[in-house]
């Protein structure tokens, strides 16, 4: 499909229609099918259409953006308390949280690192509770 603004020679009228392709408004010029909603005319001109183009980046409106900052400062203050309480293990998540479990002499009370979310699938379906959450980049605004 393509979009062409249209253009009647005779009244100026400017409007917007779609085509199946390039090559399908030619034809259907040259079968005079093609008229001017407004006068019947069938002098009608493509002209060139500028490209619509998205912008991938969503806008937020100023209520949003501030209750993603608040959301982003709570993130912050729940990460405060897991550094603070918690041992950092980094990638060895998956073995030091089946350590703490399995080892009954290991009486450290809790761990945080970094996991898949197939590795804590893993973990929950053996009874072992973890779950992933949020981390905010402290860099970050």
């Amino acid at each position: 499909m393509i979009k062409y603004r249209l253009k009647c020679k005779d009244c100026e009228i400017i409007s917007d229609s779609w085509f199946s392709s390039f090559k399908d408004f030619d034809k259907i010029k040259k079968l005079k099918l093609l008229t001017c909603n407004s006068c019947g005319s069938n002098k009608i001109e493509k002209s060139l259409m500028s490209p619509n183009l998205s912008n991938n980046k969503k806008k937020f409106s100023s209520n949003e953006n501030l209750k993603i900052k608040e959301i982003k400062n709570k993130l912050k203050i729940y990460q405060k308390f897991v550094k603070d309480n918690f041992r950092y293990v980094g990638k060895n998540f998956s073995y030091e949280a089946r350590s703490l479990i399995y080892d009954t002499k290991n009486n450290e009370k809790g761990i945080y690192g970094k996991a898949t979310k197939e590795e804590i699938e893993e973990l929950n379906d053996e009874g072992i509770k973890a779950d992933i959450i949020p981390w905010v980049n402290e860099k970050e605004n």
